[in-house]
């Protein structure tokens, strides 16, 4: 057991030394020597305090929950002891109006030791002076920050004060050691964890004593053998010498380098990410750093490797993917077993490379669509979980709540060469890379109405008497995949994908084919550059809006033509968008082609139910009610509260986690409580608010998590539920909101808080142990 003999001693001289204003660099180098950034380069190897076993565990639960991926406040990732000694930044990520794109600083690609990344102006949060406890200690941002909170406790508060700043785009504050006497003074209650309930004392102290004894750190092998030679096996794999593996490798690549790879031979999954290397299986990787997975890696030849993942796995960048033999017979049944030739390795110019139609034009489109298909919802969350990671640019360009669905690849609609042939001329935003300073909106425009044209006369000249648009044009999974159907959900600036068609009326649905589902990848995951500066973001935006509608436009042709200009004058009330009235004007085409046949009462709702019905054998069940308490009291108070609508709606945040238990039992189940936010129209990047609609908002109620930002935390009893769902359907005002949180919510400032939070955690690993993660606390609500 670890023994703390004179820490509280220790403590006091901290105290001291930190109320003496040791605050100048000049002061902290003749009190503690000058910093040396290569001193964890090669960190200390023992301690009596492991940071594997005992260390990472707190730094999990109380301190990655808002550390981790992009948006980490002052990039400052604790979810790697890489991240620790990188430390912190006063520059964003998120910076959507600069002018020049930045600098990407990406932890283990853009720098490979302590001191260069000192000059990108990152600071220590970890002591870089003396190995002294005194100096570890005092010379810590990290220890500052935790002994902040030791002294300045959380207010005894439901609803913390305005001191404190959780907008979400608020101004950081990221003081190095040298400021800190100053943030200590001005902010006395932002230690850490910020805005949250403090550790317990022997987490702690636990953490305190690592840093005094200097951070000791040994690097953990979790490959064994046997993971050793399926990594060998699959690098061999991935790095065929043929132009054709070349190739083929190049396209994988390209779709999965934001995969959390993983082995389904493994007992608990250790994940990898396919990196390109400058050096060949067998020799240490050297990762060939660029700025996107489509540009030019400098070299004839770059190998494809597998890197162990060194982070904690959180939901907001988790994209697992599974590497076993049945897939890789599968990827050979669409790249290898057909007769084709690849005459040559196409190049990595921007303008091509950018553009997967030409890049990729004598790989067979329909291998190609079989490969998303087959994962369609780790195609679809590269969109939302990928370079983005928060993105409100992006997604506020979608609804709140949609159903996806796919044209079958052995249709005629998905395999057409003239189509695909119009594609090739096409750029993408990426073509002009990432430092332009134009918008592109009429080159958009002209070259999408010119591709609805192509596509128009190629539907109606050459299929109108081959294939009308009936329900068998829906892939159906092949009667055994689950990702035939596809329930997205937007929580503002972040979005969650699920299997199944959750509810019964989404706000809009699309029907996606290869050519649209391709660009969006290369739209928003490959060929997007968070650090880009403001045109290349505004560029993506845009462009996703003729994206968004296409999808839409492509169910609107299963529905009789009055219908469908009825749907889409729902859909885009109020617009005045020039981009919604184009692709209006190429829309209504073909629904004469239509063979559904539909009644005239309600074709809509009725096409929803033809969609169910069609994709029923493959439909997920994993977030049904079914799932959680099926007593009949229950379930018609379950039922309830899904029903919910209008202004009680709107008064909620967009992501509830709700815990329901069942004392008696000591039994409890886990529930994910979503507001759909209604607009006239979604095809205007600002001013959101003035086209809201709360009076048609709704809710969704899935069984298990749905997202990785929630809002507030939510504890109910089965005796208590009836209460609760009779309270949440009476609200109409924030006071209203605020007496039901009093009743049922476990609020940041809630002294229960971790407990919760914990059990949460638990609950969702054990049932997710793949696709789970630690959630992210930086939109936990204060109201």
């Amino acid at each position: 057991m670890l023994k703390f003999s004179g820490f509280s001693a220790l403590l006091f001289i901290i105290g001291l030394l930190a109320g003496c204003g040791i605050a100048a660099q000049t002061a902290l180098d003749a009190e503690l020597g000058e910093a040396d950034p290569a001193r964890y380069d090669q960190p200390l190897t023992s301690g009596s305090v492991d940071f594997w076993s005992e260390v990472n565990p707190v730094l999990e639960k109380r301190c990655v929950v808002c550390h981790a991926c992009y948006d980490a406040p002052c990039q400052l990732k604790l979810s790697a002891f890489e991240g620790l000694t990188r430390g912190a930044s006063k520059s964003f990520v998120y910076h959507g109006s600069r002018l020049l794109a930045d600098e990407p600083s990406r932890l283990f690609i853009d720098a490979s030791s302590t001191a260069q990344w000192r000059q990108k102006d990152f600071f220590p949060v970890l002591n870089e002076r003396e190995n002294t406890r005194e100096a570890n200690l005092s010379g810590s941002v990290l220890a500052q920050q935790l002994l902040l909170k030791q002294e300045n406790p959380l207010p005894e508060a439901r609803i913390l004060p305005d001191t404190f700043d959780f907008r979400l785009n608020r101004d950081q504050v990221c003081p190095a050691i040298e400021e800190y006497d100053d943030y200590r003074t001005e902010k006395p209650l932002w230690g850490m964890p910020y805005g949250l309930p403090g550790l317990q004392p022997a987490e702690t102290e636990l953490v305190l004593e690592w840093i005094a004894e200097g951070a000791p750190f040994q690097n953990r092998n979790r490959i064994t053998p046997e993971l050793q030679a399926l990594v060998s096996e699959w690098e061999s794999y991935f790095n065929g010498d043929s132009l054709k593996a070349r190739l083929v490798n190049r396209y994988l690549y390209e779709h999965l380098f934001l995969a959390n790879l993983y082995f389904k031979e493994s007992a608990e999954p250790v994940f990898f990410n396919l990196v390109r290397s400058t050096t060949p299986p067998g020799q240490p990787i050297r990762i060939a750093n660029t700025p996107l997975p489509i540009s030019d890696p400098g070299i004839e030849r770059v190998y494809y490797r597998l890197m162990p993942v060194r982070e904690s796995i959180s939901v907001k960048n988790n994209l697992p993917y599974r590497l076993d033999a049945e897939r890789r017979n599968f990827w050979n049944e669409l790249f290898y077993v057909p007769d084709y030739e690849v005459t040559a390795l196409p190049s990595y110019e921007l303008e091509q490379s950018s553009n997967p139609f030409l890049t990729f034009r004598e790989l067979p489109s329909e291998s190609r669509y079989r490969f998303l298909l087959d994962e369609a919802q780790f195609t679809i969350m590269g969109f939302i979980k990928g370079p983005v990671c928060r993105g409100q640019t992006a997604l506020n360009v979608i609804n709140d709540y949609f159903w996806v669905t796919f044209i079958d690849p052995t249709s005629p609609f998905a395999d057409a060469a003239p189509i695909l042939e119009h594609l090739e001329a096409m750029p993408l935003p990426a073509s002009s890379g990432s430092t332009a300073f134009q918008v592109n909106w009429i080159e958009y425009a002209r070259d999408e109405r010119n591709y609805l044209t192509a596509r128009q006369n190629y539907i109606e000249e050459e299929l109108a008497g081959i294939q009308p648009v009936g329900m068998d044009l829906i892939w159906d999974g092949n009667g055994q995949n689950d990702n035939a159907a596809l329930t997205i959900f937007r929580h503002f600036d972040s979005a969650s994908v699920v299997k199944g068609l959750l509810g019964d009326t989404p706000q809009t649905t699309w029907v996606i084919d290869y050519p649209l589902l391709e660009r969006i990848h290369y739209l928003l995951v490959a060929g997007f550059d968070v650090y880009g500066n403001v045109s290349h973001q505004l560029n993506s935006r845009i462009y996703m809006d003729f994206l968004r509608m296409e999808g839409e436009s492509n169910f609107l042709l299963f529905l009789p033509a009055e219908a469908s200009s009825q749907a889409w004058s729902t859909w885009y009330r109020g617009s005045v968008n020039p981009v919604s009235e184009f692709i209006a004007a190429h829309r209504q085409f073909n629904n004469d082609l239509s063979t559904t046949g539909l009644s005239a009462e309600n074709p809509l709702s009725e096409m929803h139910q033809r969609l169910r019905e069609h994709l029923a054998p493959v439909l997920s069940s994993h977030h049904g009610l079914e799932n959680g308490f099926t007593g009949p009291r229950e379930r018609d108070l379950l039922a309830q509260l899904a029903s919910t609508r209008g202004v009680a709606a709107s008064v909620l945040p967009q992501t509830l986690f709700i815990q329901i238990a069942d004392p008696d039992s000591e039994t409890a189940h886990y529930y994910t409580l979503l507001t759909n936010n209604a607009y006239t129209n979604i095809s205007h990047l600002f001013n959101n608010e003035e086209r809201r609609l709360p009076e048609e908002d709704t809710v969704s109620l899935a069984y298990d998590f749905i997202g990785a930002y929630p809002e507030i935390l939510v504890r109910v009893t089965i005796a208590q539920l009836a209460d609760f769902v009779t309270q949440v359907q009476a609200l109409g005002t924030e006071e209203d909101y605020g007496r039901l949180l009093d009743d049922f919510g476990i609020r940041r400032s809630d002294p229960e808080f971790w407990q919760i939070a914990d059990a949460m955690h638990e609950a969702f690993l054990t049932r997710n142990p793949v696709e789970g993660g630690l959630f992210d606390f930086n939109r936990l609500e204060n109201r």
